[in-house]
């Protein structure tokens, strides 16, 4: 544990974020999730509704930091190519 005031304070704020950006994280898995399930599924429109949902978390999650720009597209693009798989 560190003996300067400041570097206590600066551990107490780093453990408050990180359990907020895994809170976060694990949203955005589960709307990921969520919307493999539907696409298997084999429902359309309820597939759309899902993919935008997942789309607006991974893009709020790159405006705060917490995923890198190509994650981001990368399954971005995965789940728009499964979403227009549904025949």
């Amino acid at each position: 544990m560190a003996n300067i005031k400041q570097q206590v304070k600066r551990n107490i704020t780093n453990e408050k974020r990180r359990l907020k950006n895994a809170s976060f994280k694990s949203s955005v898995k589960t709307a990921i999730k969520n919307l493999e399930k539907i696409v298997a599924a084999g429902k359309k429109e309820e597939a759309s509704a899902a993919f935008n949902l997942a789309c607006k978390k991974l893009d709020k999650g790159l405006a705060k930091g917490i995923y890198h720009k190509n994650f981001v597209a990368r399954n971005k693009s995965r789940l728009a190519l499964l979403v227009n798989s549904i025949a």
